[in-house]
């Protein structure tokens, strides 16, 4: 038997998966793909939800470095451009690792693409085994598969771990039902069913993600990562973003 890691009474959800686009990770002034303060920023966030006792899983994207589904443009096949962006996301996870791991956060990336020498394969019960044991989960190259976002990846894994939430970190606080940077007017949801997000076409997260946490019914609670008590607050039940359920 392992020690059961004592949890915070305020914690509402003990097992989570954290969604983050790889943009979030750019820096703004610099332009670099990983800005060091903000990745910083994020793992600090990341520690201190950790520290409630909540066990948690990261899925990150890779945007930041490459996205597959602008790769056409590009002149890269499509299939050939997913995986290019497969591999950006394991950039970040490994930056992610590093930084979680400077701080005292024990962790492990697993990879939906076998490569040994970086990353653990995927495998669904030693990933929920990590959890239970308090180390923090990352799982990079998203489903393995062309074709696959990941905000799918994100479902998925939920999916598998028995998550109690997807928490899917943005740049802005909450979904609105036009955009609020180019529209005044916006009008933001605190609470959204998967069935009108998906009616309304609402650009949170592809249909294939949001048929996964619908079926599964597994709530996501959408949030602005530029505000630092976000996660904490959307851990413990507080009110924040936009919840999306069934």
């Amino acid at each position: 038997m392992h020690d059961v890691r004592p949890v915070d009474p305020r914690v509402k959800f003990k097992r989570v998966v954290l969604k983050l686009s790889g943009e979030v990770l750019r820096g703004g002034k610099t332009g670099d793909a990983i800005d060091g303060a903000t990745l910083e920023r994020i793992c600090r966030q990341v520690k201190a939800i950790h520290d409630l006792g909540v066990e948690m899983a990261v899925v990150i994207g890779g945007g930041n470095i490459f996205r597959g589904v602008l790769g056409e443009k590009r002149g890269v096949d499509r299939t050939t451009g997913d995986y290019m962006g497969m591999l950006a996301t394991v950039i970040n996870g490994m930056a992610i690792m590093d930084c979680l791991e400077k701080l005292g956060v024990t962790t492990r990336v697993q990879s939906a693409i076998p490569m040994n020498q970086v990353a653990e394969p995927f495998i669904l019960r030693r990933a929920v085994r990590h959890l239970e044991k308090g180390r923090v989960v990352i799982f990079v190259a998203g489903t393995g598969n062309p074709y696959f976002s990941t905000d799918t990846t994100a479902a998925l894994r939920a999916s598998e771990i028995h998550a109690e939430v997807i928490m899917k970190a943005t740049k802005v606080d909450g979904i609105y039902d036009k955009d609020p940077k180019k529209y005044p007017d916006a009008v933001k949801y605190e609470q959204i069913s998967f069935i009108d997000a998906l009616r309304q076409r609402l650009n949170v997260m592809d249909s294939t993600a949001f048929s996964l946490c619908l079926d599964n019914n597994i709530p996501i609670i959408v949030f602005d990562l530029n505000d630092p008590q976000a996660i904490l607050k959307a851990v413990t039940g507080e009110r924040v973003g936009t919840l999306v359920q069934g």
